[in-house]
């Protein structure tokens, strides 16, 4: 027995910040220090709360230490693991009292609201030891399954709870399931997706690195429900540390006999595959991926039919992303009610979401059906860093929408967020506050979708270009009010005609934009002025007379030469000759420099 366990964050984000390398350095401390076999040291997945890694918990006081650098070690070592005096200001600071006392985790406001589902063993064991997952539970509801219920019951229950796909359209998972094990055929697949491929989305390569055992035991259950006996988990290669963890946990998952032949002692078999992707957006979309499987190039096919009849190499075949997956084992032991009490009518359980963009605590959250957009972005999330006010928030990904301010207390759900021009995704929720330029961010999430487009049906390949350039004619001033209306057709064309999910969204942030930040547009259009000062092509810097002190810093730091004026007399800028590089602004010290 441990008196003191030392968690410490092995995710991405913290492992950037040389988490490891603070991992290793407490090894290398307690191993001279003689005191292995009284402090055990390991490292977890993702805590989380990002915006202060890298992250590392002291138990049993639970102490938060927080952006914890190399050089801390010794101290916290020294004084907390020692002495038994914790490291106060090296602590995540609303986790400490007025009176100095330690707070509890989930008393902080980033985790109180939170309920873990999907999250619940990423940051709690480690990864790559079977026996942790096994001790919480991991591979009873395998177990259950195999020994105690029928495929029928398993996909009943499924059902029951309501539980719908994390991916993105949010289809019944139970649904799927039952589809494919009422078709006919003498081999069916069990799929995977772990290629999240949307900007600023990192809820399913969390999970893989934190939990990647949740994962296999759930496409198991699945393969037993369908009559499956083979698995694929396709996940994009730039998931290092997910790829190497989901490679330890198969590993290990067929040394215990819980993938390969006759697992718990049954007749059942089933067995499982890595399959790396190179990033195709595109092969996010479930045709896509199964041909990048078979080992062609990832583009959609027609639907119907549709996977569970004809899918990977022409057999019936499920895919579900990481997250349904993850649901899975919980809703097998804890039962389909307790699963459904959680949640809104039509959309059951819990919701992962990797929050970004301009808000203080960046991370990643998991939180209850029905949450509304405030408690997410202000009681979860902090609100906007520097006193900015929020302006809208994106969803969904380059295949959402924005939503504005004005609907911040819109409960989210799938069925909430369509009707209000956005959609679930898989859970990128991206802030903006007053200084984004709504025109700008549609124009960046097209540019994404273009480069991603896999070019096979006319609609998206040149449609979305020509969207595009419509776009960089609104940004550049250059576009009339004729071309917003061009623009809208365009959209609709798009979205009605494209083959696959990719370009049928791929318009959804300009129409969301475009119908809450109709002014934005305009005044690019009309008044050749972008009112977030973003846009370059239509900035202007100008020098306030009243506000300068003639320091000549500005005209001493101008690439160009475009700043001209005598010492101690008001500066002027030459619109010809500036650049609008803002180097002028971000030198002068009296605040005179202005974008107009």
């Amino acid at each position: 027995m441990f008196r003191s366990h030392i968690l410490v964050c092995g995710g991405t984000g913290c492992t950037s910040g040389n988490s490891m390398k603070v991992y290793d350095a407490l090894v290398d401390r307690v191993q001279k220090a003689g005191l292995e076999n009284e402090v055990h040291v390991t490292k977890t997945g993702c805590f989380g709360l990002c915006a202060y890694g890298p992250i590392m918990i002291v138990y049993p006081e639970g102490a938060f230490y927080s952006q914890v650098k190399v050089e801390d070690v010794d101290e916290i070592f020294n004084e907390h693991i020692v002495k038994g005096r914790i490291v106060t200001r090296l602590l995540y600071k609303e986790t400490v009292g007025e009176d100095g006392s330690i707070k509890a985790l989930n008393d902080t406001n980033f985790y109180k609201k939170q309920h873990r589902v999907a999250l619940r063993n990423c940051g709690v064991i480690n990864p790559e030891k079977i026996e942790e997952y096994i001790a919480y539970d991991g591979y009873e509801a395998l177990g259950k399954v195999l020994t105690e219920m029928t495929p029928q019951d398993v996909i009943d229950v499924i059902l029951k709870s309501g539980l719908r796909g994390r991916g993105g359209a949010g289809f019944p998972t139970g649904r799927k399931w039952q589809f494919a094990k009422n078709s006919v055929g003498n081999k069916k697949y069990v799929c995977c997706n772990a290629d999240e491929g949307d900007p600023g989305a990192f809820m399913d390569r969390s999970i893989l690195e934190g939990d990647p055992h949740a994962v296999i035991e759930a496409m198991a259950i699945a393969a037993y429900a369908i009559g499956s006996d083979q698995g694929y988990i396709y996940v994009r290669a730039e998931y290092p540390i997910a790829v190497q963890r989901l490679t330890i946990a198969i590993k290990q998952a067929r040394e215990y006999g819980l993938l390969g032949k006759n697992i718990f002692g049954t007749k059942f078999n089933f067995d499982l595959d890595i399959r790396l992707g190179a990033g195709a957006f595109v092969c996010g979309e479930e045709t896509a991926l199964m041909t990048s499987i078979e080992g062609h190039r990832g583009e959609p096919r027609p639907r119907p039919p549709f996977p569970a009849i004809k899918g990977l190499f022409g057999k019936p075949t499920i895919l579900n992303n990481v997250e349904t997956y993850a649901n899975i084992p919980q809703i097998i032991l804890k039962g389909a009610d307790w699963f459904a009490s959680m949640g809104t009518e039509k959309s059951r359980g819990t919701k992962v979401f990797a929050l970004g963009g301009k808000i203080h605590n960046t991370g990643l959250v998991e939180i209850p059906m029905g949450t509304t957009m405030r408690e997410i972005i202000y009681d979860i999330g902090g609100g906007c860093p520097n006193g900015k006010k929020f302006k809208a928030a994106q969803t969904g990904g380059p295949s959402g929408g924005c939503i504005p301010a004005h609907l911040i207390d819109t409960p989210i759900d799938y069925d909430n967020l369509i009707k209000i021009g956005s959609m679930m995704g898989s859970g990128g929720l991206i802030v903006m506050d007053e200084d984004n330029c709504m025109v700008d961010i549609a124009k960046f999430f097209l540019e994404f979708t273009v480069d991603e487009s896999c070019g096979k049906c006319t609609a998206c390949r040149i449609g979305t270009k020509r969207l595009y350039e419509m776009l960089c004619k609104v940004t550049d001033g250059t576009a009339t009010m004729e071309d917003l209306d061009k623009m809208e057709e365009l959209c609709y064309y798009i979205k009605e005609n494209s083959l696959c999910g990719l370009g049928q969204t791929a318009p959804n942030p300009v129409l969301s934009t475009m119908h809450y930040f109709r002014d934005e547009y305009e005044a690019h259009v009309r008044d050749k002025r972008c009112p977030a000062g973003v846009c370059k092509k239509l900035l202007r810097y100008q020098i306030v007379a009243d506000k300068c002190k003639g320091c000549t810093l500005c005209a001493r730091n101008c690439p160009v030469g475009a700043i001209t004026g005598t010492v101690k007399e008001p500066h002027v800028i030459d619109p010809n000759k500036c650049i609008k590089c803002g180097v002028c602004m971000e030198k002068c010290r009296f605040g005179a420099v202005i974008k107009a």
